[in-house]
């Protein structure tokens, strides 16, 4: 009886999430085809991860940030990867930011189509890909993005909420780009919604911290190691906060 329920609140939140990006298809076609409108873009993600967790979570959702990113500044937020709300979830920063994401997700029916249009996608396993992704990156930083990363390069750990290795991508661009990483620590939507077939979402609390920016210290490979390291520490290290909670 209880998965008979828990499989007809997954469904309800399909449908929410559905209808709520098909109510504002018409505006991020605006942003795809009117270029000085682009930046509408990530308004729009704020409202309809707003929208999708009202009806979902009935507004049950708690951002704490340590420090509010500063409007007009720009950042690489990093954050850790368990779920497939984790993107919903960081549409709540109120930012102008574009995600980078897996080249995968553009099958995905309409919503793929504006993704790829309006975020940067990346191929993994090409290397024309990544040094493409990462051009795009460069691109976006200096026309005024910020950018969102999951440093561990998608949903990949069997022990969450336990992180597998970061890659250097994101702080790469950090230290060349000479601009602070905001790590994001979201410690419970694996329990919301395991990555598990077939998806089922659990009804609870979407938490997330927003940390103090770190800045990158110095320019080289060693500036690269430290500022991963750092943003991976503070992570973990929240993480550990909330173990037996």
């Amino acid at each position: 009886m209880k998965r008979a329920l828990l499989q007809v609140y997954s469904a309800y939140g399909l449908i929410v999430f559905a209808l709520t990006f098909l109510v504002l298809l018409p505006f991020f076609l605006l942003a795809i085809f009117i270029r000085p409108l682009e930046g509408i873009a990530s308004f729009l993600n704020h409202v309809w991860a707003r929208v999708f967790f009202f009806f979902m979570f009935l507004n049950r959702t708690k951002i704490i940030y340590e420090a509010k990113p500063k409007i007009g500044e720009k950042y690489i937020f990093c954050a850790n990867h368990t779920s497939y709300l984790d993107i919903p979830t960081l549409g709540l920063i109120n930012h102008k930011f574009k995600f980078i994401g897996k080249a995968s997700l553009r099958k995905v029916p309409l919503w793929g189509y504006m993704y790829s249009k309006l975020h940067i996608l990346v191929d993994r396993g090409s290397l024309k890909s990544r040094h493409k992704s990462w051009v795009k990156v460069q691109e976006e930083i200096r026309r005024g993005f910020s950018v969102a990363f999951f440093p561990e390069g998608g949903i990949v750990s069997k022990n969450p909420p336990q992180m597998t290795t970061f890659k250097e991508g994101s702080f790469r661009i950090a230290v060349e780009e000479q601009i602070p990483i905001i790590p994001v620590t979201i410690p419970y939507n694996y329990l919301l919604l395991p990555d598990k077939m077939p998806l089922i979402i659990q009804p609870g609390c979407i938490e997330m911290i927003v940390h103090e920016p770190i800045w990158p210290n110095g320019m080289d490979d060693a500036a690269v190691a430290e500022l991963k390291l750092a943003v991976r520490q503070k992570i973990e290290d929240t993480l550990k906060t909330y173990e037996g909670r």
